[in-house]
């Protein structure tokens, strides 16, 4: 009997031991909490104010990553100004050809949409971005999925382009002194938690005063709407 009640005895503070150690810890509030955040992004690309004869075929896709450092500028912390950097890849298929002539200078040509005329034809940006953003939340220093929506300005430095055509024969050229080497424009995202709606609209032209077709400018802009993930 002796024996029986010291084994109980044990088992008692065993337990009562590990009952302790697995004793939940108050989590520390933050109230000075930032969302600073990574976001990564897909867009579908579009071109707006195109010439006469020139059209968008196939899917035109962009790429965004980067970090934005968050500045809350209320009491409650739940509406901020982003500030970021990240990297960005557009592409665009259309119709419209870029090739050089005799002097090496850039020409640009409607090509003939008809069935198996060729089988690619599209222009790519590389760009430097930095977003900046006036943003609204409903977070708090405790609830880490909220509603968002943030609105403001994109400036992009293009670092690198290129073009490629495919038909019986390959047409590739980079570095086109013709792309406007800044772009910029106006941007909103709104959502709940990692994913949000993303629009994008540039409120310049992709090429600049010496891009003609037809002997007319080439005003296009660009429009993307997409996804934008941001992560903690």
């Amino acid at each position: 009997m002796k024996n029986t009640f010291l084994i109980v005895l044990c088992l008692f503070s065993l337990s009562n031991s590990f009952s302790q150690e697995e004793a939940p810890v108050e989590q520390e509030v933050d109230s000075l909490y930032k969302e600073d955040q990574f976001y990564v992004g897909v867009t579908y690309n579009l071109l707006i104010q195109r010439p006469k004869g020139v059209s968008q075929s196939g899917f035109s896709t962009g790429f965004h990553l980067g970090y934005i450092k968050d500045m809350p500028i209320n009491v409650n912390r739940n509406v901020a100004i982003g500030v970021g950097l990240g990297l960005s890849s557009n592409s665009f298929n259309q119709n419209m050809l870029i090739d050089k002539d005799s002097n090496s200078n850039y020409t640009y040509t409607v090509l003939d949409d008809s069935e198996d005329s060729y089988t690619k034809n599209k222009f790519t940006t590389y760009m430097i971005e930095a977003p900046i953003e006036f943003r609204w939340r409903t977070s708090t220093p405790t609830e880490y999925k909220f509603w968002r929506i943030y609105t403001g300005f994109k400036l992009g430095y293009v670092i690198a382009n290129s073009s490629k055509f495919n038909s019986d024969t390959t047409i590739k050229h980079s570095n086109i002194s013709d792309f406007n080497k800044f772009q910029y424009g106006f941007t909103i995202s709104a959502g709940y938690n990692t994913w949000n709606i993303h629009f994008y609209y540039a409120l310049n032209t992709l090429f600049n005063k010496d891009a003609q077709l037809n002997g007319s400018s080439l005003d296009m802009h660009a429009v993307k709407i997409g996804l934008m993930l941001y992560l903690l």
